[in-house]
């Protein structure tokens, strides 16, 4: 039991190498298949969702901020739940109720009602975060957004094939391949599930042509500060409306949208001759759909 834990408690730090377990086709922890990317030595557990060995990173990276959002979830309080075997995967949080809550360390009642609040919260959500809120290899925020901009629903994403995936901007084959990879775990799947039998749900979308969005396929790059929105919240509308939103400018870049104290990326963007919408311009955008004259 001690030699166990011990090994579950070090894999918790540091990708799964099977190598040291002399197992090259399965998990040591979990029986899960491994995979190793053709760039990399280190062999990787695929049963990112249900392994032991990854199981508090997975419910941390679950309830971070830019995932499912449920505050309160933190580092001592996944040990606690974890190490009592109150949470297994993702899905068992919603099955926690208040009394087994109160009872842990450091709790009580206020905040275990706290914590269950939250959980209740973040089963209203997107289907970008659900998609990053998985901790599928090599998708991180940006891409999960792209998914599901793509896709439109969950079982279209699940059923899409290394091909159909490269399809997506900027998925390549190491992306497809992690994605392919995750998904062709049953345990995964059967986690997804519970997740969506316990509420977690999202708007759906219409199942239309991504590029009818009226801003399909047009990047924009937001600089300065606006005064009616913040730049997540500009960035998120943006995306809704079919739009990539990307940290720099390029000559790839359609439009800047240039709020207050403005920096060098305004600079830049004269330089390429790329449009710039001022905020009053960007508003109108939003509103309306159609695009403004641009400021410069």
């Amino acid at each position: 039991m001690s030699f166990q834990k011990s090994h579950v408690s070090l894999l918790e730090r540091r990708p799964v190498d099977v190598r040291e377990f002399n197992m090259p086709r399965t998990c040591p922890v979990c029986g899960a298949h491994v995979t190793k990317q053709p760039d990399e030595a280190i062999w990787r557990c695929s049963g990112g969702l249900f392994c032991p060995a990854q199981r508090k990173q997975a419910l941390l990276h679950f309830a971070s901020r830019r995932a499912l959002d449920i505050e309160g979830l933190g580092d001592k309080l996944v040990d606690q739940l974890v190490e009592q075997q109150l949470v297994h995967t993702p899905a068992d949080l919603y099955k926690l109720n208040l009394r087994a809550l109160a009872q842990l360390e450091r709790m009580g009642e206020k905040s275990a009602q706290n914590l269950l609040d939250a959980i209740e919260h973040s089963k209203q959500t997107t289907l970008a975060r659900f998609i990053y809120a998985l901790g599928i290899r090599n998708v991180g925020e940006a891409t999960a957004k792209e998914l599901a901009r793509h896709f439109a629903t969950l079982d279209n994403f699940m059923a899409a094939d290394e091909t159909r995936l490269q399809l997506v901007p900027d998925i390549g084959p190491i992306v497809a391949q992690s994605i392919s990879t995750f998904f062709a775990e049953p345990h995964n799947i059967e986690v997804i599930t519970q997740l969506h039998a316990a509420g977690v749900q999202w708007p759906e979308q219409a199942e239309k042509a991504v590029q009818l969005l009226p801003l399909n396929a047009k990047i924009f790059v937001l600089t300065g500060t606006l005064a009616s929105m913040s730049r997540d919240e500009a960035k998120s509308k943006l995306e809704t409306l079919g739009a990539r939103v990307t940290g720099s400018v390029s000559q790839k870049t359609d439009y800047v949208v240039a709020g207050a104290e403005a920096g060098t990326k305004l600079g830049k963007a004269q330089q390429l001759n790329i449009a710039v919408l001022d905020e009053q311009q960007f508003l109108q955008l939003l509103s309306t759909n159609e695009m403004p004259s641009a400021a410069g």
